[in-house]
């Protein structure tokens, strides 16, 4: 039976969103300004000829009436889509869920970009549940910059700091050695029950090592987002009685609903392996390739994106010499455009790109669900949202 391959390039946003002005995003464009900043700096194009012949050119096209700058047309080989988000969000849980078939249409809760963005009895009662002294932070904030500007301070006082941004988040960052990892784990999971009324989507630990000067966050990350409120495309094929694997944080983003087997990795090269090694025993690979999004999109770094771009694209061409009789998916849940101002996503649409199926057009689609649909038809199913692109 052919297997489905589930790809979410996370953040590779391809412009031109018809609602980004409401988001101040009019004119993001991830690929297209990170091909612009490569013809421009680097005095080439950049080179992403397997996900071309899979139509990723031409999705952008639909959206923008040309190809990235320096691009030229290739003949494809896969379908290929543009994806409206119709979620009133632009964070990780409402671009996945919708791509899932459950778009987030309500308001999640938000914490205002103030100085002291968290609310005082919320801190106190956090402060008294995890058995703290205090915390800092308390601000919208880059994690790295954070922990480079609070870091040391809170090796020395055992304070864990505390920091949100435009998603609705409630972020925690803590050495692993001198606070502890189980402990900042824990204490995550305590703020998730305090913010449940409150409507945040996500609780996320944010671990680090290292010494003053020198701090790096590591692979043990944690999200603790609130459950989808309906059964997604996964939950549909789990009680189908298929086997779906999440790997990397896809787990996290569906609150572990939905899974037979969670495999956790960090970085690129380990996402590959992880998901070669899940299409032993599953019928369907989830994998979220988050380094575009985490390391670049964030720091606003466009020639380190586009490299870890050109990367990808590589190891995408092996994978298809290895896996080409069964059915590719390959997607994003929103933009982080690395030449925009700030450095939270950006409201944008995203290609969808199919292989296995045939050479096609899908035209722009006017929610991310419809890529849920299209793989609940492949297995023969059908979801309430969306309409399949096949």
């Amino acid at each position: 039976m052919q297997k489905v391959v589930w790809m979410i390039l996370d953040s590779v946003g391809i412009g031109g969103a018809p609602d980004a002005a409401e988001f101040g995003d009019e004119g993001s464009d991830t690929l297209g300004h990170i091909a612009e900043w490569f013809l421009e700096n680097e005095g080439r194009a950049l080179a992403l000829p397997n996900l071309a012949r899979l139509g990723l050119g031409e999705a952008y096209r639909l959206v923008h009436g040309k190809l990235p700058a320096g691009w030229e047309k290739v003949e494809t080989v896969g379908f290929f889509a543009a994806a409206s988000e119709v979620s009133t969000g632009k964070d990780t849980p409402s671009g996945h869920w919708e791509m899932a078939g459950v778009p987030a249409t309500w308001d999640w809760g938000y914490f205002p970009k103030v100085e002291e963005c968290f609310p005082r009895d919320l801190l106190e009662k956090i402060w008294q549940v995890g058995d703290l002294e205090g915390s800092l932070g308390h601000c919208h904030a880059s994690g790295t910059e954070v922990i480079k500007r609070l870091g040391e301070e809170s090796v020395r006082t055992g304070k864990p700091i505390f920091y949100s941004s435009a998603d609705s988040v409630f972020q925690i960052a803590a050495h692993e050695e001198a606070f502890g990892l189980e402990r900042l784990l824990d204490l995550c999971k305590k703020v998730r029950e305090l913010t449940i009324e409150m409507n945040v989507c996500r609780v996320i630990a944010r671990p680090f090592v290292g010494e003053p000067g020198a701090f790096e966050r590591t692979g043990n990350r944690r999200d603790y987002a609130v459950r989808p409120p309906k059964p997604t495309v996964l939950l549909r094929l789990v009680d189908d009685g298929k086997k779906v694997a999440g790997v990397g944080k896809i787990g996290d983003i569906f609150a572990h609903t939905g899974m037979s087997l969670e495999l956790k990795a960090s970085g690129h090269p380990m996402l590959w392996n992880r998901t070669r090694e899940a299409l032993e025993e599953a019928d369907l690979v989830m994998t979220n390739f988050v380094d575009f999004d985490m390391l670049f999109g964030h720091r606003r770094d466009p020639k380190g994106y586009g490299e870890a771009l050109e990367e990808w694209d590589w190891e995408l061409g092996h994978f298809l010499a290895e896996r080409g009789d069964d059915l590719i998916v390959i997607t994003a849940d929103h933009g982080n455009d690395p030449t925009w101002e700030g450095t939270d996503h950006t409201r944008e649409r995203v290609p969808v790109l199919i292989h296995g199926v045939g050479v096609g057009n899908g035209g722009i689609r006017g929610t991310f669900a419809d890529v849920g649909a299209t793989i609940a038809k492949s297995f023969g199913l059908k979801m309430d949202e969306g309409e399949s692109i096949l």
